[in-house]
């Protein structure tokens, strides 16, 4: 085994926020949609109830500093948190990451995922209806994007890698003359006095080459929940034969099929680094439209770290990076964080990784 890097992503979702008010009603987060959601077919388990923190809002330092001290306990380098920039200043859900950068605290590392789509109402029956468009207006808005991450790549607690603080798109083919924008960023970051910027594109297009459009790496999400069919109704047997997830099929492991798509990336010949994902079920969000990856336990997902540990070996220590999806997506299912049914399962099973990884290298 191999000390990894291990970066957990993170949703800045958890506080009330205009637009939302707007939207869904007064008051609404996340919490919103977890809390009211059923069971849809046996053996389905909802609703998650969170444990350790309880329902948090994350304006709230203290909560803040009780999510790292615990993903620090089990092993957890860093969160990447979701940034949201939809074109000529037009920002959502920033407060809580700009609260942890005026303030120092937590002392804990970061970089941010720039989640680049337009936002719908798709997950809540309404796919068609814009809430609010992604946009790129070009140079000056690129200028003023980056001036507004300064400060959090000037920050000390911000991974880098070879000095260069570490930035993910969460939709890198999205980008307009990609290559161009990054270039002016990394030009931008050395003139402030950084090293440059470390760009990571997250994909799950196996065509889709990093180097290619001007990125440093790629960051490989799971195909299966990437795919177009998942929404779409088709016949169960076609479902079945491509891959055994959606509300209602017999439960399988997970683990199998996600073991043998990293085994598949092994041979890319371009940095990349795993995504990984222990478990999903966003019904709270879209009802019966859901999806339920079932067979989804701890035990599975040892299984799946054990073999990103093991991918992972190949590069220097610094490289070492796996992402985990995700650490409080709890409308999806898919949280680290302790709920009342597991506990800190799968969090144990990351710190059970890592302390076997640093006893391997003593």
């Amino acid at each position: 085994m191999t000390p990894v890097r291990l970066i957990a992503l993170y949703l800045p979702q958890f506080h009330p926020v205009a637009e939302n008010d707007e939207w869904w009603g007064r008051g609404f987060t996340e919490w919103t949609n977890t809390a009211k959601a059923r069971p849809l077919f046996p053996g389905h388990y909802q609703p998650h109830v969170p444990a350790d923190l309880g329902f948090y809002d994350l304006r709230l330092a203290e909560t803040r500093e009780d999510q790292a001290n615990l993903a620090r306990q089990y092993g957890i380098e860093a969160f990447c948190y979701y940034h949201y920039w939809f074109g000529n200043g037009r920002r959502i859900l920033e407060r809580p990451f700009n609260e942890v950068v005026a303030s120092g605290k937590p002392d804990f590392p970061f970089c941010l995922c720039w989640a680049n789509e337009t936002w719908t109402g798709i997950w809540h029956g309404a796919g068609n209806h814009i809430l609010i468009e992604q946009t790129y207006p070009g140079e000056a808005d690129h200028r003023a994007h980056f001036d507004s991450l300064l400060p959090a790549f000037a920050d000390r607690r911000h991974i880098t890698i070879d000095g260069k603080p570490v930035f993910c798109i969460y939709k890198p083919e999205k980008l307009p003359d990609a290559r161009r924008a990054l270039d002016l960023w990394r030009s931008m970051a050395r003139a402030a006095g950084l090293a440059g910027l470390h760009v990571l594109g997250v994909s799950a297009d196996g065509k889709w080459a990093p180097e290619a459009n001007g990125y440093d790496g790629k960051i490989c999400q799971p195909l299966i929940l990437n795919r177009p069919w998942v929404s779409k109704r088709q016949p169960i047997k076609w479902l079945k034969r491509q891959a055994a997830i959606i509300a209602g099929l017999p439960t399988f492991h997970p683990a199998a099929h996600f073991v043998s798509e990293l085994e598949a990336l092994r041979s890319l010949p371009y940095e990349w680094h795993p995504c990984l994902i222990h478990a999903w079920d966003n019904t709270p969000r879209s009802g019966k439209n859901g999806v339920v990856l079932r067979g989804a336990s701890p035990e599975q997902f040892s299984r799946l770290i054990n073999a990103a540990l093991d991918l992972t070996s190949r590069y220097e220590p610094e490289r070492r990076l796996i992402f985990l999806k995700s650490w409080n997506e709890w409308a999806e299912g898919n949280h680290l964080e302790p709920d009342l049914r597991d506990g800190c399962g799968y969090l144990r099973v990351l710190g059970d990784a890592m302390a076997v990884g640093e006893d391997s290298q003593r």
